[in-house]
């Protein structure tokens, strides 16, 4: 399925009670985007080949909802109230407003600034162009996600929801927690326990330390509004952040992938596999 802002891949039918979705990996600028940095620099926010290293999940019978414009258009992982108001003409939102406190570092649903603070406009927006990036990007997102986990739910009974990320190797002068941090090999966030079992997120945890990764949990990353809306693990619904450092599978210099990608890649299928088997074990005969 392919709407021009998103592809599924895979099954529309889960044939696993797992969904994965890759809200950052788009990299189609829309032509209304009009900001006053290059393309190239706007691949700063971009979770570079994250859909490709989780595609071959497809051939487990996992669909995988991949966001087809950039992040810094518009970020399927905040709610769509979360207005910068700094960025709007009038400084005035009409709809609901939710803040989640991201506009203080830029990167409210709509980024006001790159990860080096260098501003991404040299003008505010109108509420019309707001309206119709989030009509055409973060309705449809979030509708095709919501689907996804409740097919999988109603033919299983639970689902578990992988939200895929990446992060820079260094934390940029508008990151988590400030600027020349180093971050870890991978972060799992389930907002302290609250978005899914905790022993789904110990399994995960143990799994991929078990393949020699350096792995922290809610550290700097607990996860946002995609593991938050739609989780809820007294229901049989588990939504866990998963971001993978990029320096694992691409130089961030020239923005291509290197050797340790393949190897990345076969340690995330083996880990999509044991959550499967994890199920198929626990399942009543």
């Amino acid at each position: 399925m392919n709407n021009h802002a998103l592809i599924v891949h895979g099954p529309a039918q889960p044939r696993r009670p797992l969904v994965l979705d890759s809200p950052h990996s788009g990299c189609q600028m829309p032509s209304d985007f009009r900001a006053c940095v290059t393309a190239a620099e706007l691949r700063d926010g971009e979770d570079c080949f994250i859909d490709e290293l989780y595609l071959p999940a497809t051939t487990q019978g996992i669909p995988l909802l991949a966001a087809q414009f950039p992040r810094t258009y518009l970020d399927p992982n905040r709610h769509a109230g979360d207005i910068d108001l700094t960025l709007l003409e009038g400084g005035h939102w009409p709809d609901q407003h939710v803040p989640s406190g991201k506009a203080r570092i830029g990167k409210a649903l709509l980024w006001r600034t790159l990860d080096d603070g260098r501003p991404i406009y040299d003008r505010l927006l109108s509420v019309a162009e707001v309206q119709s990036r989030i009509a055409r990007c973060h309705q449809p997102y979030h509708a095709t996600l919501r689907t996804l986990l409740d097919r999988a739910h109603a033919r299983f009974g639970v689902v578990y929801h992988i939200n895929c990320h990446s992060m820079n190797a260094v934390s940029g002068t508008m990151g988590e927690g400030g600027a020349g941090i180093a971050r870890a090999d991978i972060v799992l966030g389930d907002r302290d326990g609250t978005s899914c079992d905790p022993a789904f997120t110990a399994f995960v945890r143990t799994t991929l330390a078990g393949f020699g990764y350096d792995v922290k949990v809610n550290d700097p990353f607990k996860g946002v509004e995609l593991v938050r809306a739609y989780s809820n693990p007294a229901a049989g619904r588990h939504s866990l952040q998963l971001e993978v450092n990029k320096r694992l599978y691409m130089d961030q210099a020239s923005n291509a992938r290197h050797a340790g990608f393949h190897s990345l890649q076969d340690h995330l299928m083996r880990l999509l596999a044991a959550i499967g088997d994890r199920f198929d074990k626990a399942r009543p005969p």
